[in-house]
C-alpha cells in the first residue's frame, strides 16, 4: 500500500484507538488515519455529510477497518450500507472486533466483508495482528483505485 494510502478505523474506544495507532506506528505503518467514533460519523465522511458536508481534502479510505459494537448506527448497519453502495462498495472492509460468534462471522461474510478479525486484547498480540493484516493489505493484495467520494 502506498504510503499516501487512506485507512479509515471506526472505533467508539478511545483506548482501542490508541492501542490501533500505537500498533500502527510500530509497524511502521505511516499512512493517514481517519478515526470515526460511531457508524454515523463513518457515513457522514464517506458521503460527506454532518460535519464533514463542507471539508475540504478528505481523501476517500482505501481500507475500512470496521468494529461491529457501535453506538447508533452499529458496525453490521454500516458493512450493509457500504456494500450496498455501487460507489463504495469496492472499498474493502475488514471487521476488527471482539466478538468471535459465528453468526457475527458468517453474517459479514455474507454482507461483503473482505475478513473478519477478532480484535486481540493485548498491545503485542495486536501489534502482531495489524503486523499481519500490513503483510496481506498491504504488500500482498492490491487495493482497488479510488474515485473521489460520493
Amino acid at each position: 500500500m502506498p504510503p499516501s494510502a487512506t485507512l479509515m478505523l471506526v472505533e467508539d474506544s478511545l483506548d482501542d484507538y490508541e492501542a490501533f495507532s500505537r500498533s500502527l506506528k510500530r509497524n511502521h505503518i505511516r499512512n493517514p488515519l481517519r478515526w470515526c467514533r460511531s457508524g454515523q460519523e463513518a457515513l457522514d465522511y464517506l458521503y460527506r455529510e454532518g460535519a464533514f458536508a463542507s471539508a475540504t481534502g478528505l481523501e476517500p479510505p482505501d481500507l475500512i477497518l470496521l468494529d461491529l459494537n457501535l453506538p447508533g448506527l452499529d458496525g453490521r448497519d454500516l458493512l450493509g450500507m457500504i456494500k450496498g453502495d455501487a460507489a463504495l462498495r469496492v472499498i474493502p472492509v475488514i471487521i476488527l472486533t471482539t466478538s468471535a460468534d459465528a453468526a457475527d462471522i458468517n453474517t459479514c461474510y455474507a454482507m461483503g466483508a473482505n475478513a473478519f478479525v477478532q480484535k486481540p486484547v493485548h498491545l503485542d498480540a495486536l501489534t502482531e495482528a495489524v503486523g499481519r493484516m500490513k503483510a496481506y493489505w498491504f504488500d500482498i493484495a492490491i487495493l482497488p483505485v479510488q474515485a473521489a467520494l460520493p
